[in-house]
């Protein structure tokens, strides 16, 4: 099988990842499948999904993405990665555009939840049960993957598997993910379809959209991955009420200010290679430099990009943290580091 790919529109590279094929009742249909009129699911859906625009200044990159909210003073659920190292992030409802704040989020689980200032009397998305859904079943992504300045995309298509697990890395900062328990549904989802319902055949949300074949241009049998819904719902009740834990971070994501690698190969030590610093960033206020090894963020050694992020999920911006790292002469280092936004 192909590669995968979240699937957000992003002015950057696009997040690859693979599959594994763990799960349970696969089963894809050699000739195409006919659908039912899948328009009167969709109308009962599209009021409550939400466009959803973002701005990221230090890449000089936009973004494009979908969401649905869940209640009439806007909540808004959508992937994490949809609005990961945004600096602005506009959702638009009915064709009126909101200002969104990110409420919380889990990275491991690809969740974020938003919420739209000055919302009220929105439209919620009905919500089905994801736990009756079976092989075959027909299904319907709406989503954003023409632009904001576009209708909403309808790919329809039919549920060939259930509790698959993709693996993707973040081009960006390195680390990777697992995310586990996903539909897999036969229709060509593309970038900018993130975050938007997977909509059963009686018109009700069940499971958000998350990630896309790499090779879906090549013809109508592409597939898509979601987050069941029950799953999705759980993680978005947590968030809202605002209980933070290991996988679960309130309010904005901290930041470093680097660009991380492998560990060093001239180290004996375990650390990740730092690449890349930002300009006026923490690390850089601390003495951090590139090609340093970054070892251990108050005390918890950091041995990949991965247990970078997660070590900084557990902060939030404001927080002074003590940084060990070794230099390219070997030479040892301590510093303190005032977290940021």
């Amino acid at each position: 099988m192909g590669g995968f790919r979240f699937c957000s529109r992003l002015g950057t590279a696009m997040v690859a990842a693979a599959v594994s094929m763990a799960g349970v009742g696969l089963s894809i249909a050699a000739e195409p499948v006919a659908h039912a009129d899948a328009s009167p699911a969709v109308a009962a859906v599209e009021p409550a999904t939400a466009r959803v625009d973002t701005v990221i200044n230090y890449q000089h990159a936009i973004g494009a993405g979908t969401g649905f909210v869940l209640d009439p003073n806007g909540a808004l659920l959508t992937n994490f990665h949809v609005v990961q190292g945004a600096d602005k992030v506009m959702a638009t409802v009915g064709g009126r555009p909101y200002r969104a704040d990110l409420v919380g989020y889990d990275r491991h689980h690809d969740i974020a939840v938003l919420q739209l200032r000055g919302a009220s009397g929105l439209p919620v998305a009905p919500l089905g049960d994801s736990s009756q859904l079976a092989v075959g079943d027909d299904v319907v992504a709406l989503g954003n993957a023409d632009g904001s300045d576009s209708a909403l995309t309808q790919e329809t298509g039919h549920v060939i598997g259930l509790g698959r697990t993709i693996s993707a890395k973040d081009e960006l900062t390195g680390s990777s993910e697992q995310v586990t328990g996903l539909i897999q549904f036969a229709a060509p989802v593309r970038a900018g379809d993130s975050g938007g319902p997977l909509i059963s055949a009686d018109g009700h949300v069940v499971g958000m959209t998350t990630a896309a074949t790499l090779n879906y241009r090549m013809g109508p049998g592409g597939e898509g991955f979601a987050i069941p819904i029950n799953e999705a719902l759980a993680i978005a009740a947590q968030i809202r009420s605002g209980a933070a834990s290991n996988t679960v971070h309130i309010g904005q994501p901290t930041l470093l200010g680097v660009g991380v690698g492998g560990p060093d190969e001239h180290s004996q030590l375990p650390g990740v290679l730092i690449r890349d610093v930002i300009g006026g960033g923490p690390a850089q206020q601390a003495g951090v430099m590139p090609g340093d090894v970054l070892v251990s963020i108050d005390s918890v050694t950091v041995s990949s990009a991965s247990a970078l992020t997660s070590v900084l999920d557990r902060h939030a911006p404001g927080d002074v943290v003590e940084l060990f790292w070794i230099d390219r002469a070997g030479q040892q280092h301590t510093g303190k580091a005032t977290l940021t936004s």
